[in-house]
C-alpha cells in the first residue's frame, strides 16, 4: 500500500476563505502534502479540480463542498460532502435526505466538528451536529483544527494569544467526540474517522496589529488524514480521485498530528486465519487475532477496544493477541511543548 498526506476541510474566496484555490496549491507544495479537499459553504465549485506542481512535486487538489442549513438559527448540522458530483446545499434543512442523497450520487459524507462550542469573545456560536439519529453517513471529523481554540481558550485574549502562536492549541480529538464515535462503532456502525484543518486564513486586526491567522501553511503541516492507497499518484485526475475517495470511504487511514514529528509510517494491522486486516477492515475471529501498532518515532501507544485503553506501550511497538471480538484501534501520544498531545489515531480494526 501507499500513503498519500491528505488535508481536508478548508475554505477560499468562494466562502469564508482568504484565498484562492491557486493560493491553496501553491501552500500545499511548500509543506509535502500530496491531496487538497476543499469545501466551501453550501457551494460545489466546479471546475477547480487539478494537479498542482513544482518541479517534481506534485499536489492534487480536489473540490467537496460543506453543507448546512443557512436559515437554522443557530447554526447546527455541517456535513462534508465529497464525490457527489452536484450541487446539494438545497437539502440542508433535512440531513437525513442530504445524507440519503450523497449516497444515491455516489459520494461520501463526514459529520464535520461534531462537538463544536461556542466562543463568545469573537461572537461564535455553538456549530455542534445534533441530528445524531441520522443514519447512512460514511464517518466524523474526529479532529478539527480550527475549531479546537474554542475549547482551550477561555477569554478574547487568551484566544489572541493562541492565534499568534498556534502550535500550543492541539491537544487532541475531544473528549466528547471520541466518545460518541465509540459508542456509535461499539454498536455495530462501521464509521470512518478523518482530521480536518478547517482552514479558512482569516485576516486579525486588533488596532495597529494585522495578522493572518492560521495561515494554510500551518494547517498543512498540523492535522492531516494519511491514507493508503494501491498506488501512487498517476497523474490521471479521474482514477487518482476515485482511488482517494475509495480509501476514505473504507477507513484506510489514520489521523495524523504532524508537528511535533512525522506521522508518516505509522502502521496498524490484525493477522489472523482470514489473513491480514489493515485500518477500515473487518476479520473473523478463529481462535486468535494478532494486532499489531508501528509508529515512526517512539511515543506512547494506547490499544482502546470498544472505546476502553486495554494496552499502553512506551517506545515504538505495540503487539497484541486477543480471543475477543470487538473494535480495536490505536491512539499514540508524544510530548510536545510541555505537554503530553495526541499523536496519532487510527481507524479500526473490526474483529467479528
Amino acid at each position: 500500500m501507499h500513503e498519500l498526506t491528505i488535508n481536508l476541510h478548508m475554505h477560499t474566496t468562494f466562502s469564508d476563505g482568504s484565498g484562492t484555490h491557486a493560493d491553496l496549491g501553491q501552500a500545499a507544495l511548500k509543506t509535502g502534502v500530496d491531496v487538497l479537499l476543499v469545501t466551501d459553504h453550501n457551494i460545489l465549485v466546479e471546475g477547480m479540480n487539478a494537479y498542482y506542481r513544482d518541479g517534481k512535486k506534485r499536489v492534487l487538489l480536489l473540490v467537496g463542498e460543506e453543507i448546512h442549513d443557512q436559515d437554522r438559527e443557530p447554526q447546527k448540522n455541517h456535513l462534508l460532502v465529497f464525490g457527489a458530483n452536484r450541487e446539494l446545499a438545497s437539502l440542508a434543512d433535512d440531513p437525513q435526505s442530504l445524507v440519503d442523497a450523497v449516497r444515491l450520487a455516489g459520494g461520501i459524507c463526514f459529520i464535520a466538528h461534531p462537538s463544536d462550542a461556542a466562543l463568545p469573545a469573537f461572537h461564535e456560536t455553538d456549530i455542534s451536529w445534533v441530528s445524531w439519529e441520522v443514519t447512512g453517513f460514511t464517518g466524523i471529523e474526529l479532529w478539527n483544527g480550527f475549531s479546537e481554540i474554542k475549547s482551550v481558550a477561555k477569554g478574547k485574549w487568551q484566544a489572541v494569544a493562541y492565534a499568534l502562536f498556534p502550535d500550543f492549541i492541539p491537544h487532541g480529538p475531544l473528549p466528547e467526540t471520541l466518545r460518541r464515535w465509540d459508542e456509535l462503532t461499539a454498536k455495530g456502525q462501521r464509521l470512518v474517522a478523518v482530521g480536518g484543518s478547517d482552514a479558512h486564513a482569516q485576516h486579525l486586526s486588533l488596532g495597529p496589529l494585522h495578522k493572518v491567522i492560521f495561515p494554510y501553511e500551518y494547517h498543512f503541516s498540523t492535522i492531516n488524514t494519511h491514507t493508503l492507497v494501491p498506488t501512487p499518484l498517476t497523474g490521471d485526475l479521474v482514477s487518482d480521485r476515485k482511488m482517494i475517495l475509495d480509501a476514505l470511504a473504507a477507513g484506510h487511514c489514520f489521523i495524523g498530528y504532524d508537528l511535533p514529528a512525522p506521522t508518516r509510517g505509522f502502521h496498524f494491522s490484525a493477522q489472523g486465519k482470514d489473513g491480514t486486516a489493515n485500518m477500515g477492515d473487518e476479520t473473523t475471529l478463529v481462535g486468535a487475532v494478532t494486532l499489531q501498532a508501528r509508529l515512526p518515532s517512539t511515543g506512547e501507544i494506547r490499544l482502546v477496544k470498544n472505546g476502553r485503553v486495554i494496552k499502553t506501550v512506551h517506545g515504538e511497538v505495540l503487539a497484541h493477541i486477543t480471543v475477543e471480538t470487538g473494535v480495536y484501534r490505536i491512539e499514540a501520544y508524544k510530548h510536545f511543548l510541555g505537554k503530553l498531545r495526541g499523536w496519532i489515531f487510527s481507524n479500526p480494526i473490526y474483529i467479528k
